[in-house]
Parts: structure tokens; C-alpha cells; sequence
């Protein structure tokens, strides 16, 4: 029970200072282009699984600490967006506000379900899952949105996607997510370098797509859990191959 509190203390203290405090200094201190701030916001709040995967007694611990954080900021952020302050310093692309609570939704439910199925249902030995499905949407996302809007020339017109999404924002979301895949399963999955590099190649252009036609801010869910969802089975196929 303590180190589970303990854990609780050091994730709240992580969000605060990492995707709360840092990302406000880069925009109003150094002129951090927005867009940009959103960006390492994004990623640096993808990492904070490995801090719900290894700092937490069992899996329903760990969802509880991850809507710990929905309790404590989502008051916090509806008085805050009545303010200018809250205008001029953080990054919500919303005339009203609301963007950052509905990813902070979106996220933690996309933790607490990853959680529950590849470590509460499938066990401790898929848990790593979670991670590799976590750093795919992170760094991919990141890149789509990046380069997307600094190198997108090709927009694609589609009912089904939101307007603004380009062929060069698609590459990069697949291109960045393959070494994240690959690094984090090699390093955090254990698994080898080919099967790590086999299942990259796959998984992520398949982020790709699903970003692509994931709207309004729902590839938070989408990504991550058709990621984790692909990965499950191919890794079980190599292990029956032997590899």
C-alpha cells in the first residue's frame, strides 16, 4: 500500500511538472511555437505508462492511478478556461476551451483499457504490450502532426477524415511509430531484434491508417488499441514459429 502511494505521489508529480509546468515555460518564457508545445506535451504524457506499469502493485492499482489524475485536474482545468490567463498559456485550440480535458478523457481511458486487457486479462507476461501500443501513438502521432502541418503539401479529401490531414502527415505517423515499436519492443518487450523489426514493419503503417481515419481527436483511443491488438497475435505467431 505505501509504494502504491508513493507511486500515486511520483505520477502526479510527473504529470505536473512534465506535461503541466514545462510545457507552459517552452511557450511563454521561450516562444515555443504552439503546435510544437502540443507536440512534446503529447509525447512526454505517452511516457508516463511506463510510470503506471512499473510503479503500481497490480493492474487495478494502476487504473485507478490513471483516473487519480482525472479527479484531481479536471475541476482544476474548468475553472482555469474561464480565465485569459488560461488562453494565453495553454495550448487548447478550442474558442471555449475543453480540448485538454477531452484528451485527458481520452488518454487515461485509452491507459485504463490497455491496462485491463493486456495486464488484468492476458496477464503480466503481455503487459510490455502496452507500452510498445502507448509509444506508437505517441511518437507517431507527434510526427503526423509535426511534419504534417510544416511539410504537408498533398492534403487528402475524404468525408471520412478530418479536414487538414495530409499523404506526408500519414508517412510520418507510420515512419516514426516503426522505431518506436521496434525500440520498445526490443528494449522493454525482450523481444529479439528480428522479431522486433518484423512486427515494427507491420504494426506500424497500420497506425498509419487508423490515425488517418481517426476523427476529432479519437486516434488517442483508436492507435493504441488497434496497436496492442495487432501486436498480441503477431508476436504469438513467432512464438509458435519458434523465432
Amino acid at each position: 500500500m505505501l509504494n502504491d502511494l508513493m507511486g500515486a505521489g511520483i505520477l502526479l508529480a510527473y504529470y505536473l511538472v512534465f506535461t503541466a509546468l514545462l510545457p507552459t515555460l517552452l511557450k511563454v518564457k521561450l516562444g515555443v511555437p504552439t503546435e510544437l508545445v502540443r507536440k512534446i506535451q503529447h509525447v512526454v504524457y505517452s511516457l508516463s505508462i511506463f510510470l503506471l506499469l512499473e510503479l503500481f502493485s497490480s493492474w487495478y492499482i494502476a487504473i485507478a492511478a490513471a483516473f487519480l489524475l482525472v479527479i484531481v485536474a479536471y475541476p482544476v482545468l474548468i475553472m482555469m478556461e474561464r480565465t485569459a490567463w488560461y488562453k494565453r498559456t495553454f495550448v487548447d485550440r478550442t474558442s471555449k476551451g475543453g480540448e485538454l480535458r477531452k484528451q485527458l478523457l481520452y488518454v487515461q481511458l485509452s491507459f485504463a483499457l490497455l491496462i485491463a486487457i493486456f495486464w488484468g486479462l492476458f496477464g503480466i507476461d503481455w503487459r510490455y504490450v502496452i507500452a510498445v501500443a502507448i509509444m506508437a501513438w505517441g511518437f507517431g502521432d507527434a510526427a503526423a502532426a509535426i511534419i504534417g502541418k510544416a511539410f504537408g503539401r498533398r492534403r487528402i479529401f475524404h468525408y471520412l477524415i478530418d479536414v487538414g490531414k495530409t499523404y506526408e502527415g500519414t508517412v510520418a505517423m507510420a515512419a516514426f511509430a516503426a522505431p518506436a515499436i521496434f525500440i520498445t519492443l526490443l528494449t522493454y518487450g525482450g523481444q529479439s531484434w528480428y522479431v522486433s523489426l518484423l512486427v515494427a514493419l507491420v504494426v506500424a503503417p497500420l497506425c498509419g491508417i487508423i490515425e488517418l481515419f481517426s476523427r476529432r481527436g479519437t486516434d488517442t483511443l483508436t492507435v493504441p488499441l488497434s496497436a496492442a491488438f495487432s501486436i498480441m497475435p503477431l508476436i504469438y505467431l513467432f512464438y509458435i514459429l519458434g523465432w
